[in-house]
Order: C-alpha cells, then structure tokens, then sequence
C-alpha cells in the first residue's frame, strides 16, 4: 500500500475530527430573536395633570405646604406632560392604597400587556418555556411570574425567574438572563415582562430626597417574547445582536445614591441622593466604553486610541475624543429616568434634539415607568414609521445599584407605521411637542442638599 497516498487522506480526517470535537465543545452561540412587544396603556381615567397631582398630593393631609410647593416646582422642571398615568388607588377618596390595590395594578400592567403580545404574534401560553419577571420594589407571594404561569395555563416545565429590587436597569437583565437561558434550551420562546408597582410605594412624608419618586414614576409595563427557534428568522421583527452590563456597586456613592427605607416619622420611601448624576454618569461611561469595541467601525476606535495615545503622553493639548456613535446605531433609546440624565447624555454624546426625540417625548407622555421605559421609546420609534430592515437600535437602561446596562437589536425587517398598533398609535401625530418652556431640573438636587443642611 502506498503511504504517500493514505498520509493526506488521515492528515483532513484528522483536522475535520479536531474541528468537530471543537464545535461541539464550544457551539456557536443561538441566534435570538425578538418576535414582537408590546407596552401597556391604562384607561385616560387614569391620567392626571401635573396641576392636577399636586392637588391630590394635598388633600391627603400627608404633605407639609412646603413638600406641596417644592412637589410643584418639580413637577415644573420635570419634562412631564399633562396626562401621564396613575393607578386606580390614587383616585379613590380618601387614598388607603391596600395589597390587593398594588395586586390590581400588577394585573391590569402585565396582563394588558402580555394579552396584547400573545394577540400580535399568536403564541400561545402553553408554547412559552421561560419566563422572566422585573418588579425592582413590589414582592408578593405567589410571585409574580407565577402569576403569569397560572393566568396563561403554562406547562409545568416551565422555567419562571422573578427579579426584585434592581431597579429601572432590570428590564434589560431581564433581556440578557433570558438570552443566556435560550443558549441552553433549544427550539423555545422565552416571555419577558418588566413593571413596576406604584400602589404601595407613594411616600407620604416629608423628606424631600424621597419624595422625587412620587414626581417622577408612573404607571406602566412592557412584555416581549424572544425565540431562539431558526423557523421565526422571517417572523421577527428584531435580531439581538449585543448585551452589555455594568455594575458599580463597589463604590460606597454610587451604592447608596438610590434606596428605600424609612424616614424619621416612620414613612417608608426610596431616597434620592445628589449623587444620583455622578453615580449615573460613572456607570454610562463604564458601561459605553465596554460597548464601543463590540459596535464602533474601525476608524472611530482608531480615532479615539490615537486621541488617547496623544493626551497620555501630552503630545499636544487637546480635548478627549467622542466617538460618534451615529455610526453604529440609527436609534439610541435610553432610560428616562430624569430630565438632567437625558441632557447629560445628550451633551456628551454630541446628540442632537431629533436623536433625543423618542426619549423625551416618552418623559412627557408617560413619564417614568421604570424598567419599561426603553420600550415606549421603541414603540415611539416604530409608530413614527423610523425603524428600517437592518437598522440598529442601541436600548440603555440604568437604575439602582448602580447599574447600566445596554442591549443592541438589529431590525430584521422594516416597521410599516401604517400596520403598527401600540400605545403611541391614535395619538402620534400630536408628537412630537415643544418642550421649550420647561426650566433646567436643578431644584431638587438644590432643595435636597439645603434641607440637608438644615
């Protein structure tokens, strides 16, 4: 037998043996895919004015004059509209909001909109095998995800996780645990529900660093269903394509800029510290400079590693380079946790009004809802008739902890703004508005600090 013909053909055996013994030790990692979502809107009984809240806020007899006019004056610099949502317990007279108020909530949030993503992509309950719940401060028992198991009769198989006390961050965690999860479980739908609980969480003091939360937060919550099934490729609407999560609780200001906790009267809230810009602004950074690699075309980072080289080794005196990231994404939606965190970044991202349309028009229209926000902002988009087939569109969340986190969707096929039904769609010609007359929100943090020192 001749060798020298044998030798090459053990020699390719043997190099595809090694690489299939690699693909099977590290498979390719699944595609995700993201079918649908879908945001809750309450009843327009449930929207009051900002005039309109400070009047409730004092026929309660909970608040001093003083928290009524620094509440107003907040609400003034807020960047909210005139009918954002309340919960039903807040209209009743006298308010005595209950658990099974709080529980009412939940369920008119999550089941409005789970009901609605189930209509939209036609997937039953009984198909979904993960689900993934975000509630930062209300906990109750049965959990909350098991209340969606019970509501849509899933099977018992299925793989139900309940996040609390994360804050506004958590419902793009939710995202990437349901992402991590889809690697592991094959041909499934994995249901994401983010909310946040309004009821039991008004403070009903004094303490002006708790009470920007009652400026502040709404009503609201957002499902999305995401599939790791090749067959909805076509179907989707979006392909996940990067999550990124940062986390800079090591920092003692940065821990402890946003928690719950009692006031001297007794009055359970969540404190708002003036670290709150810094600690946010820290965390963005760290978390934009572990996204630039993964999204950034080569000339942007090889602009910004020769800026880095020149001011290192103070070769001229020039300013830090800002990487444009207009060229990565056509849609930036970040949190709206708050006017002076949508400026900031604004300034230095070097964005413009337009980029910073969807966020700011979802602060006016339905103010913060917490962990959905990103996806109000999304739906604005998609009303608007703006996401295109093979757009990408960069969602960023931050919240307590402190936490940021980023997710990057691909649009697989283009939106048409004529077939599109979401909260944004019977009212998105009156949008965008003006925003102009609305003062800087440097109040509170002003307010707060003197209180402090009083």
């Amino acid at each position: 037998m001749d060798l020298t013909l044998i030798a090459p053909f053990l020699f390719c055996s043997t190099l595809i043996m090694i690489y299939l013994f690699i693909l099977i030790k590290n498979p390719s990692p699944k595609k995700i895919y993201m079918l649908d979502f879908a945001c809750y809107k309450p009843p327009m009984a449930q929207t009051m004015t900002k005039e309109g809240t400070v009047a409730r806020a004092r026929s309660t007899d909970w608040y001093k004059e003083e928290t009524l006019e620094f509440m107003q004056k907040t609400l003034e610099r807020s960047g909210l509209g005139d009918s954002t949502f309340f919960p039903e317990a807040f209209f009743k007279d006298p308010p005595d909001p209950t658990l099974e108020d709080a529980r009412r909530e939940m369920e008119m949030s999550i089941f409005g909109a789970v009901d609605e993503l189930l209509a939209k992509t036609q997937v039953k309950g009984r198909d979904i095998g993960i689900v993934v719940v975000n509630c930062c401060i209300f906990s109750v028992v049965p959990s909350l995800s098991s209340m969606i198991v019970n509501r849509y009769q899933m099977r018992e198989g299925v793989i139900s996780y309940n996040l609390s006390g994360m804050g506004c961050t958590a419902g793009l965690t939710a995202i990437n645990l349901a992402k991590q999860l889809l690697q592991v479980h094959r041909e499934c739908y994995a249901l994401v529900v983010s909310t946040e609980s309004i009821t039991q969480n008004c403070y009903a003091g004094s303490d002006r660093s708790k009470v920007l939360i009652n400026c502040l937060f709404r009503l609201g919550g957002a499902a999305i269903l995401l599939s790791n099934r090749p067959s909805d490729q076509h179907s989707a609407k979006y392909q996940l394509v990067h999550t990124v999560h940062t986390h800079t609780a090591e920092f003692d200001k940065s821990y402890d800029c946003i928690s719950s906790g009692e006031d001297k009267e007794g009055h359970l809230g969540v404190t708002v510290t003036r670290d709150l810009l810094v600690a946010a602004i820290g965390a963005i950074q760290s978390n934009i400079t572990a996204l630039a690699p993964l999204v950034l075309p080569v000339s942007e980072q090889l602009r910004y590693a020769v800026c880095y080289v020149v001011r290192r080794l103070h070769v001229a005196n020039i300013g830090p380079y800002v990487p444009d990231f207009k060229k990565s994404f056509r849609h930036f939606l970040p949190h709206v946790g708050a006017k002076p965190v949508l400026d900031e970044l604004q300034r230095s991202l070097r964005l413009t009004e337009s980029d910073m349309e969807a966020s700011r028009m979802t602060l006016y229209r339905f103010g913060n809802t917490s962990s959905s926000t990103v996806w109000y902002e999304l739906a604005y988009a998609e009303a608007k008739g703006r996401v295109k087939r093979g757009d990408r569109v960069w969602q960023m969340a931050f919240g307590s902890g402190f936490k940021c986190c980023s997710v990057v969707w691909r649009a697989i096929r283009t939106v048409d703004r004529d077939q599109v039904m979401n909260v944004w769609s019977d009212e998105i010609d009156g949008f965008p508005v003006d925003l102009n007359n609305n003062s800087p929100f440097t109040y509170f943090f002003e307010s707060s600090e003197r209180t402090k020192s009083n």
